[in-house]
């Protein structure tokens, strides 16, 4: 069975007092995660279900003729605040690494606004200095389990057990780059190496996208905030990852508004689109998920699928009877749809496809699936 997990999930990380619990509750336009003034004023962890935004789904319900429209939907962890020392079991160090462990993968929230009100528990604005805590307490957390685990694998792979062999090789790989304290992420790996990678359920393996939590004021025009710059190049060179910039007091001010007043808000700031929306998509695709529909006149609805799923695996995200009994799937590009203007132009034109079980799904297709019950 190839079906995704009920659904993927994205820790938020960072230092106390960086706005996690702040964007948390833009992010699922909730109160939900309390956001105060002193460090770890969040302790357990809260998760909130997310929506997608998809600027196809309007589209795609208008040519389909439906009221009904469900967008894709991720999961976001709210993880209390990560302080120094946590790998030794500081503030409530091992409790959040254990948070950490369980999401796929990461959103570390970075401050990079000024604001003497609200305390930064180092003492001082230093986003690259925030982001190397972090990475380091992941770090060495890594290393103490790789040396626990390599451990118990070296009686098993001398009695032959070649997984536990291909363990041994790839953690004495990894463990001088950890010393250098570089995420395991960054080292370089084979394919066969990256499976092995997943069963040693390393924290600095997971995939990171920085969040740069600015000011109101710096929302029109980022490039001349030097700390998201720093942040920016630091992500590319040490972490090949990506960055997104919000500011969580804007979001926090959305919640309240609906879209239009959303929209007059973030224009009289000089800004197009959400933070959180951009935060919303930039992370669906760091898990790796891309969405297909299905469009009828009962319903449209956004699938996530794993990018390089098969045509039958996409069609077991919505039933497992849909999987096992696969006969072909009926795709159009929703491009080609939408320039064909409805199904039966689109068919006409030859747009459609029928393709077979090795078809690899594309983001955006829209699809309906035949199969044997």
């Amino acid at each position: 069975m190839h079906l995704l997990p009920a659904m993927l999930q994205a820790g938020i990380v960072g230092l106390p007092n960086v706005g996690k619990s702040t964007l948390f509750n833009a992010l699922t336009r909730t109160r939900k995660a309390e956001s105060a003034n002193y460090p770890f004023c969040t302790i357990d962890p809260n998760v909130g279900v997310v929506q997608v935004p998809d600027s196809r789904l309007e589209p795609l319900r208008e040519i389909s003729k439906t009221n009904k429209v469900i967008p894709a939907a991720i999961e976001f962890v709210d993880i209390a605040g990560l302080v120094e020392g946590a790998s030794k079991g500081e503030g409530l160090g091992n409790k959040f690494l254990a948070n950490i462990r369980e999401v796929d993968s990461i959103v570390h929230v970075v401050r990079c606004f000024d604001d003497d009100d609200i305390i930064h528990n180092m003492g001082s604005i230093d986003p690259i200095r925030d982001i190397e805590v972090i990475n380091t307490e992941l770090i060495l957390s890594d290393i103490t389990s790789l040396e626990s685990q390599k451990e118990k694998l070296v009686k098993k792979a001398r009695g032959g057990d070649k997984e536990a062999a291909e363990n041994i090789e790839l953690i004495d790989r990894l463990l001088p780059h950890l010393n250098e304290t570089k995420p395991a992420i960054t080292l370089d790996m084979n394919d066969d190496e990256l499976v092995v990678l997943k069963r040693l359920c390393l924290l600095s393996a997971k995939r990171v996208l920085y969040a740069c939590n600015v000011a109101e004021s710096d929302l029109a025009d980022t490039s001349a905030n030097a700390y998201v710059l720093k942040v920016k190049q630091y992500a590319e060179e040490h972490h090949g990852a990506g960055i997104c910039i919000i500011s969580a007091a804007v979001e926090a001010e959305l919640i309240d508004f609906d879209a239009t007043e959303s929209a007059e808000y973030l224009e009289s700031l000089g800004v197009k689109d959400s933070g959180v929306s951009l935060l919303i998509r930039a992370t669906y695709d760091l898990l790796g998920l891309a969405s297909y529909f299905t469009a009828g006149v009962q319903e449209v609805r956004a699938w996530t699928f794993k990018k390089g799923m098969k045509a039958p695996q996409c069609a077991g995200v919505i039933h497992t009877d849909f999987e096992s009994g696969f006969i072909k799937a009926e795709v159009v590009a929703y491009e080609d749809l939408i320039s064909a203007g409805n199904v039966a132009s689109a068919r006409d034109a030859g747009k459609y496809r029928l393709e077979g079980k090795d078809y690899v799904f594309k983001d955006g297709d829209v699809a309906l699936f035949r199969f044997n019950n």
